[in-house]
């Protein structure tokens, strides 16, 4: 019997490992199925463009896959049972073959399921806002821009949150659609976490694309024509854009995964669970500790550090390898402000912004050139495939802790 290795979630980091595992392990005692709930591959960077209005194609997953001997599994994960080693989905909806729902075994699961938005408990937010952390909801945020740019009056979009989110939603909707009124909501200072020449950027592009900033305000509640700040303030608005935060889906807490208080899988270095060690974390969904100190922040760039890492580990454990110790580090944002304008800004090993920055349309095409690759990097998981693949040093069933030497 082949040795399982199921990923949850298709996202960059479910995907990089799920075909870097395909790419060095060999198919005669391994089988990777990625459990997935939409067909598409969903570039999140790219979501606040797509609900701007740009036309983003997305890739299939069962595309990126063909070829590798990676199993699509169109389901959504309902539950995960690390005592017994399974997981339970239900159909999600797919089609074409892998689709399913019901138990799936596993001997190494890879958690992969991402964040989603976080609503931090305000009235109002889950019945009245939009959001651009999936896919589906950031096309009804391009439906409801479009639907107010066709009425002719124009309409009034109010973005909640100043973080990276936050400033790349409200620059692209309010570059893509010069007719809206566009406001930026601000828990503090505007780019409170940039340096003094960074935010000084980001004012002037906030200036130059006519967004409204209100800074040192906090939300209420969000109602379906306007939203409620706490000194009073109603804004109004006809289409509320939340992102105020993002939180980690509970369904590793509810299998008795040990996770922060956030929800994330706490793990050792190797991004193995500290409570269940058949068991690996990587993306949004981990708590893992950088080469700093410090937690990783929810970022692209930390799903492949730790995407990485995860993959070193489980190629080592299970083949009896040394496993190396991968970087982690966070050393920069880029931010994009609109199509023709964008922001680098470096963090030192405190994670606090440094003094040092680049802004203008250099830095733009460069998070263009980053999103190409990590879109290219997906569709292209077992690109150099080694002529031999590493077999497993143990039987093939056995768990990824046994496997260790």
């Amino acid at each position: 019997m082949k040795h399982r290795i199921v990923v949850l979630g298709a996202g960059y980091a479910g995907a990089y490992v799920a075909g870097n595992l395909a790419r060095r392990l060999s198919r005669a005692d391994t089988e990777i199925t990625v459990v997935n709930a939409e067909p598409d591959f969903v570039e999140r960077m790219r979501l606040h463009q797509l609900a701007a209005g740009r036309e983003i194609e997305a890739l299939k997953l069962a595309d990126a896959f063909a070829g590798t001997g990676i199993r699509l599994r169109l389901a959504r994960v309902t539950a995960v049972d690390p005592e017994r080693q399974v997981v339970a989905d239900a159909d999600g909806g797919g089609s074409g073959s892998g689709s399913g729902s019901g138990e799936l075994g596993y001997d190494t699961l890879v958690y992969a399921l991402g964040s989603r938005v976080d609503d931090r408990g305000v009235p109002g937010v889950a019945e009245h806002a939009f959001d651009v952390a999936g896919r589906p909801s950031a096309l009804r945020l391009r439906e409801r821009l479009g639907s107010l740019g066709r009425r002719g009056g124009g309409g009034r979009v109010v973005v909640v949150g100043d973080g990276l989110t936050g400033i790349e939603s409200a620059t692209e909707i309010a570059e893509s659609r010069p007719g809206l009124s566009v406001a930026l909501v601000a828990r503090s200072e505007l780019g409170a976490r940039l340096s003094a020449g960074a935010r000084s950027h980001l004012r002037q592009a906030c200036d130059r694309l006519s967004i409204t900033v209100l800074e040192h305000t906090s939300v209420e509640a969000v109602e379906a024509t306007r939203v409620l700040c706490a000194d009073g303030t109603a804004l109004a608005s006809d289409a509320t854009v939340w992102t105020a935060g993002f939180a980690v889906n509970p369904i590793a807490a509810a299998g008795g995964v040990e996770v922060t208080e956030n929800g994330q899988i706490v793990v050792d270095r190797t991004m193995r669970s500290v409570s269940h060690p058949n068991v690996y974390a990587v993306g949004d969904s981990v708590y893992a500790v950088g080469d700093n100190g410090r937690p990783l922040p929810m970022s692209c760039g930390s799903a492949g550090f730790t995407g990485r890492q995860a993959v070193d580990a489980i190629v080592g454990r299970l083949t009896s390898r040394k496993i190396a110790n991968t970087k982690l580090v966070y050393t920069y944002n880029y931010i994009t402000l609109g199509r023709r304008d964008g922001m680098l800004q470096t963090v030192d090993d405190e994670g606090q912004a440094t003094p040092r920055y680049m802004g203008g349309r250099t830095s733009a095409l460069v998070k263009e050139g980053i999103n190409r690759m990590a879109l290219w990097t997906i569709s292209h998981p077992t690109f150099g495939v080694p002529k031999r693949k590493h077999r497993l040093a143990t039987a093939p069933n056995a768990s990824a802790e046994k496997a260790v030497a």
